[in-house]
């Protein structure tokens, strides 16, 4: 038999390519099989217990009018802190619409990216439904607050954990008050 440097050369690729898929492929992970059970366990309680019957889906229409209540052009509110060590709130004074969490952004700090052909594009957060990309926590906070000292309005930064609602809070709740 005469040698043929091309049968040759795909016998060796192909061994290579061999060699590597079976290197990558080797014995389970731990993680992997604690996610193997997990998802079989799962999968078992899904079946046995099923889906809740939900038919109103009240929380979602309250979520909808908490969406568009913040919307509203003008909307006066009254914002506190609470006071840990006497048990009661602050008022930091009257404000113009709800706080925004400091870290919300106006546009997406991401991008889609091809990660590559076998692993395809990456997931992208999703705005919420008033277009901004809220952060999944944040102890800090822009707040527009109105001046006690006059008509106009400014931005307020703030990292305490705020309270603020559409009325002014009840009077044995306030510090000033007790």
């Amino acid at each position: 038999m005469k040698f043929n440097p091309v049968f040759a050369s795909l016998v060796v690729l192909a061994c290579v390519v061999l060699g590597i898929i079976g290197c990558e492929m080797g014995p389970p992970t731990s993680d992997q099989i604690q996610s193997a059970q997990q998802e079989r366990i799962l999968a078992e309680g899904t079946s046995a217990v099923g889906m809740p019957a939900v038919k109103n889906f009240r929380e979602r229409k309250i979520m909808k009018d908490i969406i568009e209540l913040r919307d509203q052009e003008g909307l006066v509110t009254y914002t506190y802190v609470f006071n840990e060590f006497k048990g009661c709130l602050i008022l930091l004074g009257s404000t113009v619409g709800y706080p925004i969490p400091y870290s919300t952004q106006f546009t997406n700090p991401q991008k889609i990216e091809r990660a590559s052909t076998n692993v395809g594009y990456a997931i992208l957060p999703q705005a919420d439904p008033n277009g901004l990309f809220s952060p999944p926590s944040t102890e800090a906070t822009w707040t527009m607050m109105k001046n006690p000292k006059g008509d106009n309005t400014g931005v307020v930064y703030s990292e305490p954990k705020l309270i603020t609602m559409p009325f002014e809070a009840a009077e044995e709740s306030v510090c000033n008050n007790r």
